[in-house]
């Protein structure tokens, strides 16, 4: 039963993308709470959200194919 590197690297380019996502916005979305009285507030809001979200998304898919790469799952 030998693991798949290419996609245990595969997995771990999506982990590593997400990284950054995570990190930043939690803090976009505290500029949002802290500037209300901006126009902006929603848009920055919105984008601190879709960053968080998106960063969630790429750790599920990274993990999801780097069990696919360890467990040798062909599906």
């Amino acid at each position: 039963m030998a693991t798949n590197k290419e996609l245990l690297n595969k997995g771990l380019t999506y982990l590593i993308y997400a990284l950054p996502l995570i990190f930043i916005g939690p803090g976009v979305i505290y500029n949002a709470f802290i500037n209300k009285g901006n126009n902006w507030h929603y848009l920055v809001l919105a984008v601190g959200c879709g960053m968080c979200l998106g960063g969630m998304f790429l750790i599920f898919k990274g993990i999801h194919i780097m069990t696919k790469g360890i467990f040798n799952d062909e599906k």
